[in-house]
């Protein structure tokens, strides 16, 4: 019995270790992205002791990685991760934009620290990211 769960561990693990790799990588290119698109600097705002910024960025990981999670549990090929990983990347980034356009004056109220604002936003995210994973898992 032992030598079947060594065997399990020694093909399946190396599988799931690239799969969790390649996720991840997704995840840090999608906060890249997220980053050079948003107008406000979340990591400036957030090490000066902007609390809305410090959410702002906290829901926008959430937001990826959820869509990721449902990518990676459905995908059984690295390139299927690849392709709806990057697909997911693109849905929460036009939900940041539409978002965006959706809050007149967001830029400001993240900057000055408004917590009702960041929260709206981070709201419109993770609800577009658990749709977005829905419909990948189908």
């Amino acid at each position: 019995m032992d030598d079947g769960v060594i065997g399990i561990l020694t093909t399946g693990l190396p599988v799931l270790l690239a799969h969790f790799a390649v996720t991840l990588a997704l995840l840090g290119v999608g906060v890249a992205c997220y980053n050079a698109i948003t107008p406000f600097h979340e990591l400036e705002l957030m090490r000066s002791g902007n609390t809305a910024a410090g959410l702002v960025l906290g829901g926008n990981f959430i937001a990826l990685a959820i869509p990721l999670a449902a990518t990676l549990a459905t995908s059984l090929v690295v390139l299927d991760i690849v392709v709806w990983g990057v697909v997911a990347l693109l849905v929460q980034l036009i939900a940041f934009a539409a978002a965006a356009r959706l809050i007149p004056g967001l830029r400001g109220m993240i900057e000055t620290g408004n917590t009702a604002a960041a929260c709206m936003l981070v709201g419109i995210q993770v609800a577009v990211a658990l749709l977005n994973a829905g419909a990948m898992a189908g």
